[in-house]
């Protein structure tokens, strides 16, 4: 039956593709674009193709890719639809209703389930790493043209308004066509913001209304008491984090006044959502003293408000004669004018915080359960409470990460100010920092002074930390995010924090200071540098402000960078098991903030097996992950679509928190993983280390045309220098996978697993036997062999004919060759069915764009020789070529997807 449906879901997606591109070429021919459409048609060969612009190609692939994306997206809906119909709501991976199952299965009671539902805390923190080169507008249009494909399922509609949808989709594919797809300038800081403030308040909050609806009806479903789960207080928590504006690790652009106007963006957006909540809410609570009892508590609580808001207190009052509970919604409106307009130094005038909101309604909530008013209260208030909750008055949380190393500068500059001129912080060893740290964090006195200027990295740090004083003064703390410490390598790379903390009189806030381990080295020395941190004496005395949780950020990226996919991966779940055991031996929470890119090598993948993957009791019913790039919109864009992954992830960490009481740890094949981890290690960095790898891969990747791409803000070096230690992660990745390498993906495993068979056949056959029951075993296998299907050895070739040196070219496409056909056949084996059984959705998917592709790759082959023959030359057409070479890019991604 499954089988069917996946078949009937594919055949879903051919039927509208040919529908589609019905109305594409249609939209083409209507704008004299014939020979084009013809040739998106058939990609026959034999038509004289080179008589159309590649320019023409490539934005007709482009929206293509788009438009495949988007019906697959709808398929994917209606196949979860017509799962959900057949074999229940349980029967759903990652879903409430399959966590719901299974922890009735193992006898949990209904009070226990509620108790681990109300303690979940899901963090998404949307970050602009840039691998979204779409302009906001093509955003909106796939959204609208979604929609349109929607209504377009509606089997009840007649001819005619069929006829309607189609013409408005060709109208709508015509204005895609004729606005430029991708930034023609690269978009700064305020473009990136404006597009996550997008998200924040126009997108999430319907996710958020949608997934709790699922949540409450998946618990009915199950034949679970209607009563456990009403109230706000029963549901999980959600609240939302952004890096843009925050994050300046490498990025000169955010200054201390980007950030402070950040975070007052927030909060403008953030009240504006809730104060038309309100008003809603007011048009709705129409309810009649003449009809119905009012609490005593009611109308004395009228009275006090509209005694305290003085003239405009009464004003409200007296708008809704009759219907207190409107009155006293119209105090809680005028109460937020206050609030908004900031021009009041009467605390009881306005709302300092989002909590004393809360505590208004909850107390309208609880008087309305007492006149038995039960439906209207989950109905009219449950939705506003939510909102509250969630976004509170900042929005969404802006996380400050800044580099170790630039602190470091900075306290070396203010030292070189002082009286300790002659001494350069950055060249002591670790005890002397110590000491030094120690030392001026418990002193009185302060090491700087706000009239001096130290230098550009002390000032600025100085500078935002401030910014942070000034708005905790203002506002508190609500908005703030972590201070995130990159390459976090020993004690004093945190206690630089607590300085500048101290300078700026932070210390006493509950602001939260949360390493960030990347590399393997520092996946591997984490736990020892929590343990020192955990037992500073400063750490001690902020834990009450901290409520005893310590948030750890673990890096998927550059560990993956640092030692190939596997070694990352198994190094990411012993660094998460050992930072787990550290915080339990101090008696305290260590939630983890999962640095995570879209792609499989920078730990993308499916929440809910991301999840399980996880070791045993490294999941402290708090997750906070970054959402990166394409990501935002492929798995938020849709409200559906957001709605299941938002879903994936609660019901996810709920499972987790609330593991099954039998621990199977101890009979997980460790040491042949770590054995294969450890090898396939060597294997990735013989490769990266071999001193003509850079050349074989800058010449046979399109990582220059990256370096040069305007689709983020941030530099694509950290410091600009032409190293594979200094190139960021992303364009890294980016590169590999748009030329169909995909090797950051799958490199040095098969090797591996081939030497481990040889070796110890035993410990071959042990891993077979494992991967049913170990979830990080096969999520690390399937993932593996995914990015294995989307490379192509064909197009790699064609990619390699780039490289100038012929004995170089073959010295590593052999290599990487040989690697990637061992990768495929063992992991084949070792799953234990063929490919065409398991993964016949990802085949066919990729099978119904590999034509396009092809003709995409060889369009930018062809540019790439070209444009680097002008750039040798010093030929100013190079830079012409630039928009044109951008767009391939921006095309090849469409298709590929998560290629960042």
């Amino acid at each position: 039956m499954h089988k069917k449906i996946e078949i009937k879901g594919f055949d879903k997606i051919l039927e509208d593709k040919k529908n589609i591109l019905s109305c594409f070429k249609e939209m083409l021919s209507s704008i004299d674009e014939n020979k084009l459409s013809t040739f998106i048609e058939s990609l026959d060969e034999n038509i004289d193709f080179k008589t159309i612009s590649d320019e023409k190609i490539i934005q007709s692939f482009g929206i293509y890719f788009q438009l495949m994306n988007l019906i697959e997206e709808n398929a994917a809906i209606q196949f979860n639809r017509q799962f959900e119909k057949n074999f229940g709501i349980s029967a759903i991976r990652g879903s409430w209703g399959e966590t719901f199952k299974l922890w009735d299965e193992q006898g949990i009671d209904q009070d226990t389930m509620i108790k681990t539902i109300s303690s979940v805390h899901v963090c998404p923190v949307l970050t602009a790493h840039p691998t979204e080169a779409k302009r906001v507008t093509i955003l909106e249009t796939h959204r609208e043209l979604y929609l349109l494909l929607v209504q377009n399922e509606n089997s009840t509609y007649s001819q005619t308004e069929k006829k309607v949808i189609r013409d408005k989709i060709i109208s709508l594919l015509e204005r895609w066509w004729r606005t430029g797809e991708i930034y023609l300038e690269k978009p700064d800081l305020r473009d990136e913001r404006a597009n996550v403030v997008h998200y924040l308040s126009k997108v999430f909050p319907l996710i958020l209304e949608s997934s709790d609806l699922k949540l409450k009806y998946s618990w009915l479903e199950m034949g679970f008491d209607p009563e456990k789960l009403k109230d706000i207080e029963h549901f999980p928590k959600y609240s939302f984090g952004s890096w843009v504006g925050g994050d300046r690790d490498g990025h000169p652009f955010v200054t201390p006044q980007i950030t402070k106007d950040t975070l007052l963006i927030h909060r403008k957006e953030s009240l504006e959502i809730i104060y038309n909540h309100v008003l809603k809410l007011g048009a709705q609570l129409s309810l009649s003293s003449k009809h119905n009892p009012t609490p005593e508590a009611l109308t004395s609580g009228i009275a006090n408000y509209a005694k305290l808001l003085g003239d405009k207190g009464v004003k409200a009052v007296n708008r809704n004669p009759y219907e207190p509970w409107r009155q006293f919604v119209n105090l809680i409106e005028l109460k937020l004018e206050n609030t908004i307009s900031g021009s009041y130094s009467d605390s009881k005038l306005f709302y300092r915080s989002s909590k004393e909101l809360q505590k208004d309604l909850k107390f309208i909530r609880e008087l309305l359960i007492e006149i038995n008013a039960d439906k209207i209260a989950e109905n009219l208030l449950f939705p506003l409470e939510r909102i509250v909750q969630s976004f509170g008055f900042h929005l969404a949380k802006l996380d400050i990460r800044q580099n170790s190393e630039y602190y470091e500068k900075a306290i070396s500059q203010i030292l070189q100010k002082s009286t300790l001129a002659d001494t350069d912080f950055q060249s002591w060893d670790e005890a002397t920092r110590l000491r030094f740290l120690n030392k001026e964090i418990a002193s009185p006195e302060l090491l700087t002074n706000i009239t001096i200027s130290y230098g550009p990295e002390a000032d600025n740090v100085l500078d935002y930390f401030r910014v942070l004083r000034d708005h905790n003064i203002l506002y508190g703390s609500e908005g703030i995010g972590s201070l995130i410490v990159s390459m976090t390598r020993s004690l004093s790379d945190l206690l630089m924090v607590y300085l500048f903390m101290k300078e700026t009189q932070l210390l006493g806030t509950d602001l939260i200071v949360a390493p960030l381990f990347e590399t393997i080295e520092d996946l591997d020395n984490g736990a020892a540098i929590l343990d020192d941190f955990l037992n500073h004496t400063l750490t001690k005395k902020r834990q009450s402000l901290l409520q005893d949780a310590q948030e750890v950020m673990v890096g998927y990226s550059d560990s993956n960078k640092d030692g190939g996919v596997l070694a990352s991966k198994w190094n990411l779940y012993n660094a998460e098991k050992a930072l787990s055991e550290v915080g339990r031996k101090h008696n305290i929470k260590v939630f983890f903030f999962h640095g995570r890119g879209g792609t499989i090598s920078r730990g993308g993948g499916k929440y809910h097996r991301f999840i399980e993957s996880k070791p045993t009791g490294s999941v402290n019913g708090k997750i906070k992950l970054t959402i990166q790039g394409e990501s935002i919109s492929q798995q938020f864009g849709n409200l559906l679509t957001g709605t299941y992954n938002l879903e994936m992830l609660a019901s996810g960490v709920a499972l987790h928190t609330l593991p099954p009481a039998q621990d199977k740890e101890n009979d997980y094949p460790k040491k042949t993983i770590e054995w294969l981890s450890a090898k396939s290690m060597v294997h990735y960095k013989n490769l990266i280390a071999d001193s003509e790898f850079m050349q074989f891969y800058s010449e046979a990747t399109p990582i220059d045309i990256l370096e040069q791409s305007k689709i983020g803000s941030r530099p694509a070096r950290r410091t600009g220098k032409r190293s594979l230690k200094d190139l960021r992660a992303i364009p890294w990745v980016f590169s590999w996978n748009l030329s169909r390498f995909t090797l950051t993906g799958w490199y040095g495993v098969g090797t591996a697993l081939k030497e481990l068979k040889e070796q110890d056949p035993e410990g071959y056959e042990g891993l077979k036997e494992s991967i049913a029951s170990w979830p990080f075993l096969r999520y690390m296998f399937i993932q593996t062999e995914t990015n294995l299907l989307i490379a192509n050895p064909e197009i790699m070739k064609m990619y390699a004919e780039l490289v100038t040196d012929e004995k170089l070219k073959n010295k590593f496409l052999n290599l990487i060759l040989s690697d990637y056909e061992e990768g495929k056949s063992h992991i084949e084996y070792l799953l234990g069915e063929s490919v065409a059984e398991r993964r016949t959705g990802q085949l066919n998917i990729m099978n119904i764009r590999e034509k396009e592709l092809k003709v995409l790759h060889k369009l930018q082959i062809d540019s790439i020789k070209k444009w680097r023959k002008l750039n040798k030359e010093n030929n100013p057409e190079a830079s012409n070529m630039l928009p044109e070479l951008l767009h391939v890019i921006n095309s090849l991604s469409g298709g590929l997807r998560n290629t960042g």
